[in-house]
């Protein structure tokens, strides 16, 4: 029996999903794909300065599993600056917090930009 789906807890969606580079002419080969819980765990590690074990919490979720959805993000982010490759951030298997959450660190700011309206589950993307 499979493991049932334990979705990850992301405090704010990205106000744009959609990165590169200006003024050029791209295609599905160019794109690099992000899920937004990879999106969240740069934000929260690299951009809040957060440990692993802090995002870890904040998401819900183990802090090797924190680890290995990191170093995804951070290899495709590589990818789309080494290469000139437009990044699309969408997807994944989340939980957009409401922000009351027992682990809520305060710092979700959806509620600033508009993304709030209690919780939402994403959109799920086998891999």
């Amino acid at each position: 029996m499979a493991r049932p789906i334990k979705w990850r807890k992301v405090c704010r969606l990205p106000e744009s999903n959609k990165f590169g580079p200006l003024g050029s002419n791209v295609d599905d080969k160019d794109c690099i794909n992000m899920k937004v819980d990879e999106y969240e765990t740069i934000r929260l590690i690299d951009l809040e300065g957060l440990t692993q074990e802090e995002c870890a919490v904040q998401m819900n979720i183990a802090r090797t599993t924190v680890q290995g959805i990191y170093m995804e993000a951070r290899r495709k982010l590589a990818e789309s600056l080494v290469n000139c490759k437009v990044l699309i951030i969408e997807g994944g298997k989340y939980q957009l917090c409401n922000g009351y959450g027992q682990r809520c660190r305060h710092n979700c700011r959806m509620y600033r930009h508009g993304h709030g309206l209690g919780f939402a589950r994403g959109k799920v993307q086998e891999d």
